[in-house]
């Protein structure tokens, strides 16, 4: 029976054009309060790293922060904090941003400084190589010296794929990290941090004929370069399951997680958001089945999550791609039975279907958190960019809710039916602490 939910589509105005250089840019005005979200997003990521410099698409997003032409190092930190306003910047599989958020007056400032740093930032020695320290800290902190450091999203794909834009270590070697060159580093830039590759996007507070003035007045005149082929990332999929272990010498407890390959993002969306919904019948809430089963009824975890994409960005990201189970265990925990149980829980589904309310009541959570992401200016800015990036069309954030809200009980059975053993990558932590 079809779900019976009516979750609306949002309605934020999505206006799209393109500069003469190639720049694509998206203005999704709102004049409710008087703050601006600025963020541009460039089309290469962690997948993107040719063999021998891994690590580097996140050590370049550092060497963007360290002065640009006409501004020294720690300039962009100053002009956006002394406007009131925050920054950052984040590498993804598929993608890298930069983005600011300051109140309404102070887009003008934001803009300058990201269209200066797309023009070139400062690559020198001196910069490479005390951003590669930074990293190697980063690392040291997030992974390495971190109980369950890098689980699953580092330590899953290279268990799932076979291929190297797939499989790698998204975070770096030692070893790659410090023979990074600033030719290397220049020529990174000169390919993949193109006009033609990035898109520019602003949401909040602001007149539509102003800011595309000030966007052709600052961005107009970067030189055009052309966006590079993009890569093809194609994977066979798996032929069988795929099971290792290692162990962290400083996790207290054991954990496993389990990644599904799914239906192509892009390709395949309306075969693929099932599988977003079905992560959520399973594990989102104390009623959702493997909370449920796993943590109330047969105590084997102690938590049990689930989600689309291994940085959790369902919405954002190409193929290949996976719906991923992870839970931590008690001590002795047996990650076998953890397993089956998963198998039982996702055959009985696929044979009884979903109980009354179970899709309404996970629909009702989704629409609920999709319609709070976007309240804020950076929650609008941000996904509009990608979705303009990856799919040429930002107003499908809009649509989303509404979306979710029109997926079937037996598109769930179906999708839950195609979680097998055989087409299962998992990866089993062993506790290293006390050991």
């Amino acid at each position: 029976m079809a779900s019976r939910i009516q979750i609306p589509a949002t309605k934020y105005p999505v206006e799209r054009f393109t500069l003469a250089n190639g720049l694509r840019v998206v203005l999704s005005p709102d004049r409710s309060a008087p703050v601006v979200g600025v963020a541009v997003v460039y089309d290469v990521g962690i997948r993107s790293e040719p063999e021998g410099r891994t690590g580097f698409a996140h050590l370049f997003e550092h060497l963007m922060f360290q002065g640009s032409e006409n501004l020294e190092k720690l300039a962009h930190f100053r002009h956006v904090q002394g406007a009131g306003g925050s920054f950052n910047g984040s590498t993804h599989l598929d993608y890298t941003d930069y983005f600011e958020v300051l109140p309404a007056g102070a887009l003008e400032r934001a803009l300058f400084l990201e269209a200066d740093r797309m023009r070139g930032p400062r690559l020198t020695e001196e910069n490479l190589r005390n951003q590669v320290d930074v990293v190697k800290e980063e690392i040291r902190v997030n992974v390495l010296n971190r109980p369950y450091g890098g689980f699953p999203w580092l330590k899953l794909p290279p268990v799932m794929f076979r291929t190297f834009p797939n499989a790698h270590d998204g975070y770096g070697s030692f070893e790659d990290l410090e023979s990074a060159t600033v030719a290397d580093a220049q020529g990174f830039f000169d390919r993949y941090y193109a006009c033609g590759n990035a898109v520019l996007s602003v949401a909040g507070d602001f007149d539509v004929a102003e800011a595309t003035a000030m966007i052709e007045r600052h961005f107009g005149d970067v030189p055009a370069r052309p966006a590079p082929v993009l890569p093809d990332f194609a994977e066979p999929d798996l032929d069988g399951e795929r099971r290792e272990s290692y162990v962290d010498r400083i996790a207290p407890l054991p954990a496993v997680a389990a990644g599904y390959r799914v239906p192509d993002p892009i390709g395949a969306f309306d075969a693929y958001l099932p599988f977003s919904v079905l992560a959520e019948v399973l594990t989102d809430g104390d009623a959702s089945r493997l909370v449920e089963r796993l943590v109330q009824r047969d105590r084997s975890v102690t938590n049990v999550g689930g989600y689309l994409g291994f940085m959790g960005d369902e919405y954002q990201v190409r193929n290949p791609t996976a719906l991923l189970l992870q839970a931590h265990m008690p001590p002795g925990g047996d990650a076998g039975k953890v397993l089956s149980t998963i198998d039982e829980e996702l055959d009985r589904l696929a044979a009884d279907g979903l109980q009354p309310g179970e899709l309404e009541r996970t629909q009702a959570r989704m629409g609920a958190r999709l319609l709070q992401g976007t309240d804020e200016v950076l929650g609008r800015a941000l996904p509009m960019a990608v979705l303009e990036l990856q799919r040429g069309r930002p107003e499908l954030l809009n649509e989303l809710p509404k979306l979710i809200s029109e997926v079937t009980a037996e598109q769930i059975v179906a999708a839950a039916a195609t979680l097998r053993p055989e087409r299962r990558a998992t990866v089993e932590v062993k506790p290293g602490a006390g050991a």
